[in-house]
Formats: C-alpha cells, sequence, structure tokens
C-alpha cells in the first residue's frame, strides 16, 4: 500500500474538521476523494501533508509510519504536492518554473523535465512565456509538470480540474492515467467535479462533513452514476 489513513482526525485550532477517517492508495493506482465544499476535502490533503498535525490515527507511506514527520520530510520520502489554483511562478517563464524544481535533481531533475514535457507537449511550444501569462489549463499542466520533476513515489492533487476547460482535463487524466498505470507512481486528490475522477480511479472516497459517507470502485458509466447519487444523499 502506498498510502494508508487509519483512524485520521484533524482540524483547526478547537475545531475538529476531519473525523476519524480510514483511506488508502494502492501502490500504481489513483485514489479520489470526492465532496461538496466544505466537506474537509482539502483539510484532508493537509494531514496527508503534515501540513495539519493529526489529532488521532496515523498516516503511513509505503508501510513506514509518517505521522510525525515534518512536511519536508514528507516531501523527502516521495510525496509531490499540486494545491489547488493552477498556481505558478508568474514572473517566471514556463521553463524557469521547471528549472528551479530540476536544477535540485541533477541530471535526474533534466530527465524528468523532458519525460513531463512529452505528457504535456503543448508546454513545449510556450517554454519561453511567463506563467503568468499562460492559461489556467497550461498553468496546472505546468504546476503537474514540476511536481513531477521532483520523482515522486506519491503525487497528491487538490482540486485539478477547477475552472479548466474539458479537454485540458481530459489531458490532465489521461496523463496521470497513464503514469499510474506504467507504474512506480500513485496519486491521490480531491475534486468536487466528479466525472473524470471517478472514471479513472481505482477507488473512490466520498467525503461528507468530514466524514467517509461512500466508498465506491471507478471506471466507467455506472461508477460515476453511482458516485453521483452518493454524493446527493
Amino acid at each position: 500500500m502506498m498510502l494508508e489513513l487509519s483512524g485520521v482526525s484533524t482540524g483547526y485550532g478547537r475545531t475538529t474538521v476531519v473525523h476519524d477517517v480510514d483511506l488508502a492508495v494502492t501502490e500504481g493506482t489513483l485514489t479520489a476523494v470526492l465532496g461538496h465544499n466544505g466537506a474537509g476535502k482539502t483539510t484532508l490533503l493537509k494531514a496527508v501533508l503534515g501540513l495539519l498535525p493529526a489529532r488521532s490515527g496515523t498516516v503511513r507511506l509505503a508501510g513506514e509510519d509518517i505521522t510525525r514527520r515534518p512536511t519536508h520530510r514528507r516531501v523527502r520520502a516521495g510525496i509531490a504536492y499540486v494545491p489547488q489554483g493552477q498556481q505558478s511562478f508568474g514572473q517566471l517563464t514556463a521553463r524557469e518554473n521547471l528549472q528551479v524544481v530540476a536544477d535540485a535533481h541533477g541530471a535526474a531533475g533534466r530527465r524528468r523535465t523532458d519525460e513531463a514535457l512529452d505528457l504535456f507537449p503543448a508546454l513545449r511550444e510556450l517554454l519561453g512565456r511567463p506563467a503568468g501569462l499562460l492559461s489556467g489549463g497550461q498553468r496546472q499542466q505546468l504546476a503537474i509538470a514540476r511536481a513531477l520533476v521532483t520523482g515522486p513515489r506519491l503525487l497528491v492533487l487538490d482540486e485539478p480540474a477547477e475552472g479548466i476547460q474539458p479537454n485540458v482535463v481530459s489531458e490532465i487524466y489521461g496523463a496521470i492515467t497513464a503514469l499510474t498505470t506504467a507504474g512506480g507512481l500513485s496519486a491521490l486528490l480531491v475534486e468536487q467535479h466528479l466525472g473524470y475522477a471517478v472514471e479513472h480511479a481505482a477507488e473512490y472516497a466520498v467525503l461528507a462533513s468530514g466524514r467517509v459517507s461512500h466508498r465506491g470502485t471507478g471506471g466507467g458509466a455506472a461508477a460515476v452514476a453511482g458516485a453521483r447519487e452518493a454524493m446527493a444523499l
């Protein structure tokens, strides 16, 4: 198991937002966490990343207990994060956005940059353009490519489809699926727009008021319909 959460609760100040969540990401697969705004999805990701401490429960990465590890040690252990909102260094070019990360990884970083650009070939023509002038979909592809340059074992994404054209969303999910299918990468994402997520996920969980209200197996129209029904409850 690449990631395993057992009985995880977390929150802010005196308020517990996520309650006793069990969640697993099998190696080489995509797992999706679904839910409406305010369900606790991003808060749960922060517990995975160490940005919020777990008040109870355990977080394991590839079998190792990382519950008390700080965020930078989780990153070194192989977690890469793509936050919500297509974030980039707007004044830097797309090439410089990638190079900032690649330089820290030497020859492996340069190789991974080429591999990431192979996943998103449209970015090659935009490498000299300031990231702030890219479209939302292009910035999201750039953010994912930058995360992949680190060579992660687990890619964590927060609302990757938000505000992006459907054809670009399809490319993004296609790229993630290709990487997980090829092995060597697992992915966890949270999503409000569930169509693409459930279609490509091996498993999904629906979060409501910080608790898992439904679980299912992804893939195909029936799975999407079941997830929509669960979210409507």
